[in-house]
């Protein structure tokens, strides 16, 4: 019996992740709900709002501000890509505002936490390229007169100490990204000084270490990629799921000069993001001046739900929000001792 024209088939679906309709429409039954952004948290004492800072193509973010005592204080930046299997999530709801409330009082940054577009209605690579607008835009605030300014970023943003991180997704993303940077400049050359990779979404076709060898119907990870990226060269082998495959960019050439990979005990990206670490080491002795460190959270499973927990939000009790915090401050913001 021929379908209705009003019938509204599902397409494309990773069950209980996203369904795809024939009409175009899209569900993300895990989507978290969104939190609005607040001016001068009483509770925190930090400030956070909303920015368009492109308008072709539309690429926005959620901007988060520390209390400053000083108002010529300058202090680092952070640019922020948040996980989600490049389909879901956003950096506006309440799982990452949630998150930054309790990081950016510890870390004392300024956070631009980026909403680049989203598969499938805008399929990868496009969000890609939308974090490097973002971090091209927040560099461009180093000279006069940028494109939409933002005051923040002139009047507390420290150009000398700019990092960019992720988790999962955007965790891949920050790699992607450092490569970029490696052989493109920002704007009046401002450099990246590090990158924090937490659980990054790598994988590959060969099982690492001890990973259990799967059939591709039943692989979850590949069976993601496939769906964000089909017309990828190479499948899951591509360089930028797989850093380490055949004929990827050496380390060596990713643009900053400090790395944090943080992989918990558990996490399902455990295996390649160590080995990404032990490549990143090696590729630091033999070849490149990066400062490469690893956060390993022992027993704690993957970080969908490790980054803050509602009763985490202001207290120090979250073990991946405690250790980037202190990581960042003795990694990449205390000043380096010249040798002896």
């Amino acid at each position: 019996m021929a379908s209705s024209a009003n019938t509204k088939d599902i397409v494309a679906e990773i069950p209980t992740y996203i369904r795809v309709f024939s009409d175009g429409s899209v569900e993300r039954p895990r989507q978290r709900p969104f939190a609005p952004p607040l001016l001068h948290d009483p509770l925190t004492g930090i400030s956070s709002k909303d920015i368009v800072f492109s308008h072709n193509p539309t690429i926005s973010a959620r901007l988060y501000l520390p209390k400053l005592t000083d108002s010529l204080h300058k202090v680092p930046i952070l640019v922020y890509f948040h996980g989600g299997r490049f389909f879901y999530e956003s950096a506006f709801s309440q799982f990452y505002h949630d998150h930054f409330k309790t990081f950016v009082p510890q870390a004392h940054v300024i956070v631009v936490s980026v909403e680049y577009r989203r598969h499938p209605e805008h399929p990868l690579p496009v969000c890609y390229h939308d974090s490097w607008a973002a971090l091209q835009w927040v560099a461009s605030h180093s000279i006069k007169n940028p494109t939409n300014a933002e005051p923040w970023l002139i009047q507390h943003g420290d150009f000398n100490r700019v990092f960019i991180g992720g988790d999962r997704a955007g965790g891949n993303i920050v790699h992607n990204i450092a490569l970029r940077a490696g052989t493109e400049d920002l704007p009046n050359h401002v450099k990246i000084v590090g990158a924090i990779l937490s659980h990054p979404y790598f994988y590959s076709s060969y099982p690492v270490g001890s990973e259990p060898i799967t059939r591709p119907e039943e692989n979850d990870l590949l069976t993601v990629w496939n769906f964000v990226y089909p017309s990828a060269p190479g499948g899951i082998d591509n360089p930028m799921v797989n850093p380490l495959a055949p004929g990827a960019p050496c380390l060596a050439g990713l643009g900053c000069s400090k790395i944090i990979v943080c992989v918990a005990g558990k996490d399902f990206f455990e295996r390649e993001g160590d080995q990404y670490l032990k490549k990143e080491q090696h590729t630091v002795s033999q070849e490149a001046p990066v400062n490469a460190t690893a956060g390993d959270l022992k027993g704690v499973q993957h970080s969908a739900d490790q980054l803050v927990s509602p009763s985490d939000k202001l207290n120090n009790e979250n073990p991946t929000v405690e250790l980037a915090a202190q990581k960042i401050d003795t990694h990449f913001l205390q000043p380096e001792i010249a040798p002896q």
